[in-house]
């Protein structure tokens, strides 16, 4: 329509393109003309509604009509009430599965570093792990000093990375939800871009037990010659003991990172995390749909791709489930919805929690719109497997990984599972990244994409009017991608120095 975007024949609702928003009066055509002026992002009333009438978007319901709109009216959040969500107990589940895997393709490879244990790291780095918040101020200290004197040694080895957090003591370590914190730690250690060199610090007297934070295998001797050093060790006779002591381990590790070299390996082996922050109206129609588009191709090629955000599909998973590769996955899918409804009801939190104050000033009016949009960077392959909180991924394949919609929580918990690079698509902006796996940072609309032109990695925004396709912006964000996970490309977040604190999750009860 012109100046307007109308995602499906059944939308009564239409999306302004134009970068700098419509004047009233503007005829956007099939007789409907502004009544009022309305900004980028932002939905038009397509046709008269009264209270109580349905609100389509993407052939969906995402409100009804809380008060008459006209036709040409700016339809906004307090205009609309919510949808009740799908109801849990009457999803299909999966018995009639609408679509069979993609065509697999083959021959795309990128430059990665093995790993003994099969996995492929896009970056090469050593990790220093801590078992609980009382070594952080030492674990900042020694990481700056490992990067300063050390690495200068090692040209091969890309970073040391501290994996810091709020957890460890005054925890019920215990109950049944610990095991969240407790294994999203462990399996963050086993990630592929630490190639298995993980040494660890703990204090000694902490609750949670250093020696289970180390990958299967691995040493873990408690003296200061072994893969785990302890501060409160009594051969420890100052502080700078304790700094020598790591700095011995750290060397250690180095050496054996340096070794390394990148080799040519299959695009099967990429591990892609899929996540949106910061999102506009025009994130469920460029970005995340391109996303979408890159994440079928990497799994037609063999590859591993997960999408997360529990809270930013639950509106949406009567979609899902119809792509569950089996019963079993529908019913894990539904699991884990439900669960979360348990979680937000024990803390007192409703479905109006979610979208933050820049989505709505985006266009998007409620969570329902938001998770339409959201789930479109998922594509459409079959979803393999359910992956809980803190787990890591078992099969190749596109899978759910669930998480928080907080970009900070998914990011760490996406880590965990075994992404190797990961995908952000926003539409506000936001200058997230993380420092263990390169973040390639997708704009949905152009004007984020020029104003952040030294922040943005990819630019959706041509999409919206009509200048490229989605197919041909998802082939050169798949092509983007394997020069990324080669090193050949450095992300806006990496050139930088752009990077957010892992935050674990933790349901759990604090004592």
């Amino acid at each position: 329509m012109g100046n307007l975007i109308k995602i499906t024949p059944r939308d009564n609702v239409g999306i302004v393109a134009h970068l700098d928003g419509l004047p009233m009066g503007t005829d956007v055509g099939n007789g409907v003309v502004l009544s009022e002026a309305i900004p980028m992002g932002h939905k038009v009333a397509l046709s008269d509604l009264s209270p109580g009438d349905e609100v389509l978007r993407y052939g969906e319901v995402i409100g009804h009509a809380a008060q008459p709109i006209r036709k040409g009216e700016w339809v906004i959040g307090d205009k609309i009430t919510m949808p009740r969500p799908p109801d849990l107990n009457l999803l299909s589940k999966g018995e009639e599965i609408i679509d069979g895997p993609a065509p697999s393709i083959s021959g795309y490879t990128f430059e990665g570093f093995r790993n003994r244990d099969g996995s492929v790291g896009t970056k090469n780095i050593l990790a220093i792990s801590t078992s609980v918040q009382c070594v952080a101020g030492m674990s900042r200290y020694v990481e700056e000093k490992i990067r300063r004197e050390l690495l200068p040694r090692y040209p091969n080895v890309d970073d040391v990375v501290t994996i810091s957090h709020h957890y460890g003591c005054g925890v019920a370590i215990d109950a049944p939800a610990a095991i969240i914190p407790i294994r999203t730690l462990q399996n963050i250690a086993r990630n592929p871009n630490f190639g298995g060199e993980v040494l660890v610090i703990g204090l000694g007297c902490e609750k949670l037990r250093p020696e289970r934070l180390f990958p299967p295998g691995q040493s873990t001797d408690h003296s200061p010659a072994g893969d785990l050093l302890y501060l409160q060790d009594e051969r420890f006779r100052s502080f700078s003991d304790m700094v020598s002591g790591i700095m011995d381990l750290a060397d250690r590790h180095l050496r054996r990172l340096n070794a390394k070299r990148r080799e040519t390996c299959p695009a099967s082996v990429l591990v892609v995390g899929m996540q949106c922050g910061g999102s506009d109206s025009f994130s469920g129609i460029t970005g995340n749909p391109v996303a979408g588009f890159a994440a079928d191709l990497i799994v037609r090629a063999g590859g591993t791709v997960f999408f997360s955000e529990v809270t930013e599909v639950r509106d949406a998973i009567h979609l899902l489930v119809r792509r569950a590769s089996s019963v079993q996955v529908a019913e894990a899918l539904i699991q884990e919805m439900a669960w979360y409804d348990d979680y937000l009801a024990r803390g007192g939190a409703d479905r109006s929690a979610n979208p933050t104050p820049g989505n709505r000033r985006g266009g998007l009016s409620n969570v329902v719109e938001k998770a339409l949009g959201s789930v479109a960077k998922s594509g459409t392959s079959p979803i393999i497997d359910v992956v809980g909180p803190g787990e890591r991924v078992r099969k190749k394949g596109l899978n759910f990984v669930a998480t928080p919609a907080s970009d900070f929580v998914c990011g760490t918990l996406q880590l965990a599972a075994g992404m190797n690079l990961h995908v952000f698509i926003t539409g506000r902006g936001t200058p997230y990244g993380l420092s263990v796996v390169p973040v390639v940072k997708v704009s949905s609309n152009s004007k984020l994409g020029s104003r952040w032109s030294d922040l943005i990695d990819f630019d959706a925004g041509p999409i919206a009017h009509g200048q490229k396709t989605i197919e041909e912006m998802g082939w050169e964000l798949f092509h983007q991608l394997l020069a990324v996970a080669s090193g050949d490309q450095k992300v806006a977040a990496d050139r930088l120095g752009l990077h957010n604190d892992l935050v674990l999750f933790n349901p759990g009860p604090i004592t």
